[in-house]
């Protein structure tokens, strides 16, 4: 997550005239019931190639928990329908602190936020979105592993490191019984539980894990073991991933050259993702805070690399689906233009449409990150608003007309066959 610290089946696929600019919706069908799976490392629904094409927007259950700023997500998400994205990331959660959590103390909620998902939901379904449902943060924003940790430390548990969040069997509790909640929430808007509810696409287990007490990775090997079997024990309906921006880890020595500045940050890509329970892999990608200080061409020829070695790493060894699940451009840092923005984004989505059309496992994006108009205060440098960035709207429309369009091809092709 950019400083603040799969697969198409839309309730209604949208057809595009880019040369014209004019975007429409049209051919409306049925909402499916369908839930999202994997068929080796493609996402499929209803038998279909499912491709995605969407955001990031983490601020959604906030901003719906209070009616007088809820439009602000019908808004987000009539743009994003509008442009053809189907798919949405966002927080199911808000741990502690003293804005509006959503879970103030362990298994106390607060039915306000938890009302605001809800609409998230609902509004998602009504514009043909799905959603991926993150379950706690890295990093201290909206609480994270040490609000948790901070909560076992005030009821008698001997810990101080935010890290002990993976190990500690009281800190696991409270996590466990937090997905249980979650999973079985009945939405107070449609009635349907969210483990019932193929509107969401996948649950994310964390937001960007890592682990400094142990850089090889091992001990978030074993607690994502542990809580991936905890999740598909109470929901077989949907797919699951961790939520990784990709650093290789101890079992992989020879990959380190990969990560940033060749550390070791706690997580183990190749490893994390072969667990079982894993439906499939994400990267995120910074190479501007990751490299600061290096040239634009350096920055972009890490970007490159990382790509391309993710996407082979799960084409030829994970062999499941990867989404790159958090990029953007920043205007906060020097040498910024739209242009360039536009370019990035352009490159990115080159990359997922060669590897979607010649069967590889990236089939899906979602840029950082999405905000409807008069959200100032969300602003960090990443973010697009649709209605005042038009070049960078036809960019993503543009990538989901060629993402629909592919979609079509493989129907037929699964057809004549």
């Amino acid at each position: 997550m950019p400083l603040l610290r799969t697969c198409i089946l839309l309730s209604s696929l949208v057809f595009f005239n880019i040369q014209r600019g004019n975007y429409c919706r049209g051919e409306t069908q049925a909402a499916s019931s369908s839930f999202a799976q994997t068929k080796g490392n493609h996402f499929v629904m209803n038998g279909r190639s499912f491709y995605l094409n969407g955001f990031n927007a983490y601020w959604m259950m906030y901003m719906a928990s209070d009616p007088s700023t809820r439009a602000k997500v019908t808004s987000a998400f009539k743009q994003a329908s509008k442009y053809g994205m189907n798919i949405a990331r966002t927080w199911a959660f808000s741990d502690g602190g003293s804005y509006r959590p959503l879970q103030s103390s362990p298994g106390s909620y607060n039915e306000d936020m938890f009302k605001g998902l809800d609409f998230v939901i609902s509004e998602a379904r009504n514009y043909g979105v799905h959603v991926i449902l993150s379950l706690v943060n890295n990093f201290n924003d909206y609480g994270g592993k040490k609000q948790y940790v901070q909560w076992a430390k005030e009821r008698g548990q001997a810990i101080n490191n935010e890290d002990d969040f993976y190990n500690n069997t009281v800190v696991k509790g409270y996590y466990k019984d937090h997905v249980k909640t979650v999973l079985t929430r009945i939405n107070s808007i449609t009635g349907v539980a969210y483990r019932d509810d193929s509107t969401i696409f996948a649950w994310e287990l964390m937001n960007e894990p890592r682990c400094q007490l142990d850089p090889s990775g091992t001990l978030l090997q074993q607690w994502v073991k542990e809580m991936a079997a905890h999740v598909k024990s109470i929901d077989s309906n949907h797919l699951l991933e961790i939520g990784l921006e990709g650093f290789y880890g101890g079992t992989t020595p020879e990959k380190k050259q990969f990560n940033p500045s060749n550390l070791e940050y706690g997580s183990d890509f190749i490893a994390n993702n072969l667990i079982p329970q894993i439906d499939f892999a994400s990267i995120h990608i910074y190479a501007e805070q990751w490299l600061p200080g290096a040239s634009e061409e350096a920055q972009a020829d890490f970007v490159d690399k990382w790509v391309g070695v993710h996407i082979e790493d799960c084409n030829s060894v994970v062999r499941k689906p990867l989404i790159m699940g958090e990029f953007g451009k920043s205007y906060k840092l020097p040498g910024y233009t739209i242009e360039k923005r536009n370019a990035y984004f352009e490159k990115l989505y080159d990359v997922v449409y060669r590897s979607a059309s010649s069967n590889g496992a990236c089939t899906g994006a979602l840029f950082w990150q999405l905000l409807a108009q008069g959200m100032d205060n969300f602003k960090d440098g990443y973010d697009v608003v649709l209605e005042e960035s038009p070049s960078t709207a036809s960019v993503i429309a543009q990538q989901s007309h060629k993402l629909i369009e592919l979609i079509r091809q493989d129907s037929n092709v699964t057809k004549s066959t």
